[in-house]
């Protein structure tokens, strides 16, 4: 049963929801060879490739295929903050509304056309209007080359995430024919450390051929690099086990085994679990108890998210209240005592909101959820809430979970706390499509502050005043926060990233 929990788990996490250089070196395509000096690198990632197109694909588990055949501009570190990449440094203005750019003159797509101010500005036109890159460019006016190597991009307002959403993935650059055609897609064509190989078969493996001259050939000491998607995490494990991956998205069995055979573990937080409400303000019939506070902090009340953290995800993660990661700006550990679990206070809770005898509602439920089921029903029962769950296949969960008042979430977040601030409270989302903001009038005139303060102390101060009001005004009920968990074999290192469900090749590193 618990192993059966644990792939469940490892597919929700799956869900959560964060491409000559002059020649090139490898095999020609079959990634058969290694080349002097470099280590064979075989990556077993949960997820196909979403898309290769930038504009398209997944910050989440695209991460290394992307960042194999393409350059961004700018990239994050293990802290979530952003580092020089094709940009090799940049300035904001005083009035916060110009980022101008300095770009590296070295680079090359490999279909031999230079990277240049002109190149990068048609790529972020480009990321700008994509269905899912745009988020990252919201508040921008225009993109500018200043000169051959000089970019600007000019907002309509400040904006506190934009580096840091171009660092997650949202700036890879783009050669300008490969947009021009509409066959980045299909082919991507990109600046990157390799190019993808001829041998790779679409859904199964990607292999990669190493660009020799690359600028940044040194970071990448992988060769030949084969990424393998594999939702499957006994197969997964299993491939591990016999040489096929030396690199994969471990479960905790992975984890367990990890000592006997000399594997490294890289484990890092990367979502909250627990229940998200899409009706706080009960204004449907069916959400009406959650518009009262007391219900709010009743269902907070009724779970103990640290024995589910335990029990679950076997400790793989950390035991907080809220949606700001544990350790991180935003995050106060003051709050986390906020909800005692106790069932005879939830119970006293659910009466003086007028529910002694509880309430009727319903639920969606996919199959990787289940593990949390049962332990939901079981509080549910005891609190005299009838809940009614509507199946679902897990990839229709998402589109349909967000109809109903509440429902049981594994979400990503985010490294950077304004991004927590717009992704999990400001800004409707896929999990938040209303977010309930004009109910609690002195909950958005804070998150205002949030984005009006100056950087620095005075921000984080405002940080932490709204996130101690969405945990008291009982916004959402997190049982904890999991961990992702990367395991390698012993010549590799992951480093990982919140926000990114599996890191990019720049996260991976050779041991010496």
């Amino acid at each position: 049963m618990m192993k059966n929990a644990l792939k469940g788990l490892a597919v929700v996490a799956a869900a959560a929801l964060t491409l000559t250089a002059c020649s090139s070196g490898g095999s020609g395509g079959d990634g058969d060879n290694k080349t002097e000096g470099n280590l064979p690198l075989n990556i077993g990632n949960f997820l196909d490739v979403t898309s290769w197109d930038p504009s398209l694909a997944d910050i989440g588990f695209d991460g290394p295929y992307m960042s194999a055949v393409y350059d961004p501009l700018v990239v994050v570190d293990g802290d979530g903050e952003p580092q020089p990449a094709l940009a090799t440094k940049w300035e904001v203005s005083e009035d916060f509304k110009t980022i101008t750019m300095d770009l590296r003159t070295d680079a090359v797509f490999s279909d031999g056309e230079k990277f240049d101010a002109a190149a990068a500005v048609k790529s972020l036109e480009y990321l700008k209007a994509g269905v899912r890159s745009q988020e990252a460019y919201n508040k921008v006016e225009s993109f500018e080359a200043v000169d051959a190597d000089t970019i600007a991009i000019h907002l309509t307002e400040r904006d506190d995430t934009i580096l840091y959403f171009m660092g997650l993935g949202r700036s890879y650059m783009m050669a300008p024919a490969a947009i021009d055609d509409g066959s980045l897609a299909q082919a991507p064509v990109g600046s990157g450390p390799y190019t993808l190989g001829k041998a790779s078969i679409p859904g199964a493996e990607y292999h990669f051929d190493k660009v020799a001259d690359h600028w940044a050939a040194d970071d990448f000491r992988f060769d030949p690099l084969v990424i393998s998607p594999l939702s499957d995490p006994t197969a997964m494990l299993n491939g591990m086990e016999g040489g096929q991956f030396n690199v994969i998205y471990g479960d905790q069995s992975a984890i367990d085994l990890a000592a006997a055979n000399d594997w490294n573990v890289s484990s890092g937080l990367a979502t909250w679990v627990g229940l998200q409400f899409t009706d706080r303000a009960g204004t449907t019939e069916m959400g009406k108890p959650l518009g009262d506070l007391k219900v709010r902090q009743a269902l907070n009340t009724a779970f103990n998210g640290a024995e589910m953290l335990k029990a679950i995800a076997r400790s793989n993660g950390t035991a907080t209240n809220q949606v700001f990661p544990a350790d991180t700006t935003g995050n106060l550990s003051d709050l986390n005592g906020l909800y005692k679990p106790s069932i005879e206070t939830a119970k006293k809770l659910l009466a003086e909101a007028g529910y002694a005898d509880g309430f009727s509602l319903k639920m969606p439920m996919a199959g990787p959820f289940q593990p949390y089921q049962a332990a939901a029903e079981q509080v549910f029962g005891e609190l005299g809430i009838k809940v009614t769950w509507d199946e679902y296949q897990f990839m229709d969960y998402m589109g349909n979970a967000p109809t109903y008042p509440m429902f049981i979430g594994v979400i990503s977040m985010d490294g950077n706390a304004v991004a927590t601030v717009e992704r999990q409270i400001a800004m409707p989302q896929w999990y938040n499509p209303n977010t309930g903001l004009e109910a609690f009038p002195e909950i958005k005139a804070q998150t205002e502050k949030v984005f009006t303060a100056a950087p620095g102390d005075e921000q984080d101060t405002e940080i932490e005043a709204l996130n101690k009001m969405v945990t008291e005004e009982a916004w959402f009920a997190v049982w904890y926060q999991a961990n992702n968990s990367y395991i390698s074999t012993k010549e590799f290192t992951v480093t990982p990233v919140i926000g990114m469900m599996f890191p990019t090749l720049r996260h991976i590193n050779v041991v010496g």
